[in-house]
C-alpha cells in the first residue's frame, strides 16, 4: 500500500488518563503535552488515528451515546484538528471480532479508508494488546509507560515514558 504515514494511538492510558469504562465527559483528562504532541505529528505530515477498544458498550456498562460524549470531550481537549479519525470496537472479550485489539481490523480499516502506508507507520499504546495490534498490522510500535505500560511490558520496538517522549522518538526533539 502506498500513501502517507500514520500514527495510530490507543486512547485510554496512552493519550488520556485511564478511567474504567469512562462514560462521563467530566472524567476525561488528556495527559499534559499530548495535544501538542499530536499537533507536531500533523505538522510533520503524519495522519493521526485513535484505535480504541470500548468493551463497556458490549458488556452493557455504558451506551454508545455515552462513549460518543466522552469522545467529543477527548477531541476537544486533544485538539480535534490533529486527529484524522477515531475507530472503536464495542465488542466484549470473548466475542469473535476482527476489530477488537489485538486484532488489526481497525488499523487496516483506517489504512484503506485514508490511503495509509503501513510500512512507514507506527502504533503507540500502553498495553500488550496495543503492541500486538500494531505488529499484526505491520507497523512499528512504541509502548508508553503511562496507563498500564509501567506494569505490562509488551515487547514493543521502542519504549517511551509518555506520548510526548514517544513523538520525540519519531520526530526528534
Amino acid at each position: 500500500m502506498s500513501g502517507r504515514p500514520a500514527v495510530f494511538f490507543d486512547r485510554d492510558g496512552t493519550l488520556m488518563a485511564d478511567v474504567d469504562y469512562c462514560r462521563d465527559p467530566r472524567d476525561v483528562q488528556v495527559y499534559p503535552g499530548a495535544a501538542e504532541a499530536l499537533a507536531r505529528l500533523k505538522k510533520a505530515g503524519y495522519a493521526v488515528f485513535i484505535i480504541t477498544n470500548q468493551s463497556g458498550i458490549g458488556r452493557g456498562l455504558m451506551t454508545e451515546e455515552q462513549y460518543r460524549t466522552v469522545e467529543t470531550e477527548f477531541l476537544r481537549q486533544a485538539g480535534e484538528a490533529s486527529i484524522d479519525g477515531t475507530y472503536f470496537c464495542a465488542d466484549a472479550p470473548g466475542v469473535a471480532s476482527s476489530r477488537r485489539k489485538p486484532e488489526p481490523g481497525m488499523v487496516l480499516e483506517a489504512a484503506r479508508e485514508h490511503g495509509i502506508d503501513l510500512s512507514r507507520s507506527y502504533f503507540i499504546g500502553d498495553k500488550r494488546v496495543d503492541i500486538e495490534c500494531g505488529r499484526r498490522a505491520g507497523v512499528r510500535t512504541i509502548q508508553v509507560r503511562t496507563g498500564y505500560g509501567a506494569s505490562q511490558p509488551g515487547g514493543a520496538d521502542r519504549v517511551a515514558a509518555d506520548v510526548v517522549e514517544a513523538v520525540k522518538l519519531l520526530l526528534g526533539p
